[in-house]
């Protein structure tokens, strides 16, 4: 770049600088504000060191003459006062003093003004005066365009060519004059420009700070985001046991009730009981300097029996072998729980998938022998032969029905819901259920139906709704007391959850015990030697294909404590 485009540039990279720095930041941060209380600085000191020189002057006999005297008080006050004033020190910016405004002209040319007068008065005394001319030439070149920076180094060179010839007048030499005032115009213009460029190299460099200040403010904030929103707590802890940096996750992984969060980093891990294991694990990362990469357990013990196992992953935020820079890990912390959810959620599916398979290999042997079964049945056969035809029979159907429950939940294309009227349909469903166990459908039946007496519009798929229903009521009433209305069904739409409706199944019985009830959803799980363990499994997968959820409580109704197991499903607004 050349000295002439760099010395236009100087002043509109403040521009640039400023426009920024009035979106983001303080006014009186900026780089034009900086600049210009500086050189407000040092035109103050300038003109008190002129008026102490010309103090020291008369007490070393040489008194200045009068106007001198006077022009040094009159600029030390003038740039006194301006350094002073707040308003124009707080005001000072290119959009409201302008680089051709009356302010910032006004501070270039009272200083020439002043400076000739000087270097006139001064007369060839011996004082030379011309050096403070530097000054208005790196203010203007510095702060002003390139046309009004050089404009200023003319007038200067011009003041001095004026002076030489007014010496040459009197008697002076001409060479010698007109040399010296051409040299020191030279050099004005020198500084000019080269302040020129050296002010637009650093309005550059300071937009390319401000641009990459401004680009890690971006990508630290976009990473905050991403680290609040992150279902794994993540804590950033130095050597000490420090906590930099906690999400809302981690903070909820350490307190004792997850409901509570302990308070933003940052907080000190040691100190705290409850805490003890992590601080060890913290140590113990930064002593090895590593980690497995599948993490290892922690135990979180909050007393009162309350513990919280916890799976840590440990990561450094540099290298052992890289020096200058602070020790920090980050902790990714989540609950064995989930872990161990997940884990049997994706063996589920594996298994899920192969069972699929596999049934759909077994259906068409097994096919064959019901129907191998059937013709050697009519034939003539003796009673004992005929009740072995009976056992095989009833093992076919027994390995259908398994065969038909492990194709039902099999992964395949997503059903499509269909709104339909679940009172009706649990009514209907009700009454073919007691039909086909042949039981009575009076009070004095095993069950009791409660439907609304309105249509109540949910999204589900009418066979399978059907389907989740009959399995609840078979479970039911195998672990019912044997009386009557033991299993009741109750089809209602909450109040408080309006977009959904309930439908729960409550039988009358024995607890369910703790080591079975955490067995409930899962597939081929059964306290019966002759059950195939997917009722109730079944009934989750159906709900959750149409955004059903299925749940077991303890409770009591009319005074008598049962099972309860509940469907939430998913209303359809009616017009």
């Amino acid at each position: 770049m050349s000295f002439e485009a760099a010395a236009g540039d100087a002043a509109g990279g403040f521009d640039a600088l400023d426009d920024e720095a009035a979106a983001g930041a303080e006014p009186g941060l900026t780089g034009f504000v900086r600049l210009y209380r500086a050189f407000l600085g040092a035109r103050a000191a300038l003109g008190l060191v002129l008026l102490l020189a010309q103090w020291i002057a008369a007490a070393l006999g040489s008194p200045p003459r009068h106007l001198v005297l006077s022009a040094c008080m009159f600029y030390a006050a003038e740039t006194v006062v301006l350094w002073l004033l707040p308003r124009l020190q707080r005001g000072a910016t290119p959009a409201r003093l302008g680089h051709v405004g009356r302010h910032w002209l006004a501070s270039i040319g009272f200083d020439l003004l002043v400076f000739s007068a000087l270097h006139v008065l001064d007369g060839g005394a011996g004082v030379s005066y011309s050096a403070l001319f530097v000054l208005p030439m790196l203010m203007a070149g510095v702060m002003t365009p390139r046309l009004l920076a050089l404009a200023t180094a003319a007038l200067a060179t011009l003041v001095m060519l004026g002076v030489a010839l007014a010496g040459v007048l009197g008697g002076a030499d001409v060479g010698l004059r007109l040399t010296q005032a051409g040299l020191v115009g030279s050099g004005f213009f020198v500084v000019t420009l080269l302040a020129g460029e050296m002010a637009s190299r650093l309005a550059r460099e300071e937009r390319a700070a401000r641009g990459s200040l401004e680009v890690a403010r971006q990508q630290a904030q976009l990473n905050r985001l991403v680290i609040e929103e992150m279902q794994e707590g993540v804590l950033v802890v130095d050597r000490r046991g420090h906590v930099r940096a906690a999400n809302p996750a981690a903070r909820a992984l350490l307190a004792e009730r997850q409901v509570q969060l302990v308070r933003a980093a940052p907080f000190r891990l040691r100190g705290v009981a409850a805490w003890t294991g992590l601080v060890s694990a913290v140590e113990r990362a930064f002593v090895d300097g590593r980690w497995p990469e599948a993490g290892r357990d922690v135990l979180v013990s909050f007393g009162n029996g309350i513990q919280r196992s916890l799976r840590v992953r440990v990561r450094f935020t540099r290298r052992r072998e890289a020096e200058g820079s602070e020790d920090l890990c980050v902790l990714f912390l989540e609950d064995n729980r989930l872990v161990l959810a997940r884990s049997r959620q994706e063996k589920l599916a594996a298994m899920g998938r192969m069972s699929a398979g596999i049934a759909h290999e077994i259906r068409n042997p097994l096919s064959a022998i019901g129907q191998a079964n059937a013709l050697l049945a009519e034939d003539g056969l003796e009673a004992g032969q005929q009740r072995l035809t009976q056992m095989i029979a009833s093992n076919v159907q027994r390995l259908k029905r398994i065969v038909d429950d492990v194709m039902e939940v099999a992964p395949g294309t997503p059903p499509t819901a269909v709104p339909l009227d679940a009172a009706a349909i649990v009514a209907e469903t009700c009454a073919d259920w007691l039909r086909t166990n042949g039981r009575p459908e009076n009070s004095t039946g095993p069950l009791g139906c409660s439907v609304p007496a309105y249509p109540l519009i949910v999204a589900f798929e009418p066979e399978h709704l059907r389907r989740v229903l009959v399995n609840l009521l078979d479970n039911a009433l195998r672990h019912a007391d044997p009386e009557p209305q033991s299993v009741q069904v109750e089809l209602d739409a909450s109040e408080n959850d309006p977009g959904h409706a309930f439908m729960r199944v409550f039988s009358v019985g024995a607890p369910i015990p703790a080591e079975v009830e955490q067995h409930l959803f899962e597939p081929f799980f059964s306290t019966r030697s002759r059950g195939s363990g997917l009722g109730l499994y079944i009934c989750r997968e159906l709900c959750e294909r149409y955004g059903a959820r299925i749940q077991y409580r303890r409770r009591s109704w009319q005074g008598r404590d049962g099972n309860e197991f509940s469907v939430r499903l998913p209303r359809v607004p009616t017009p």
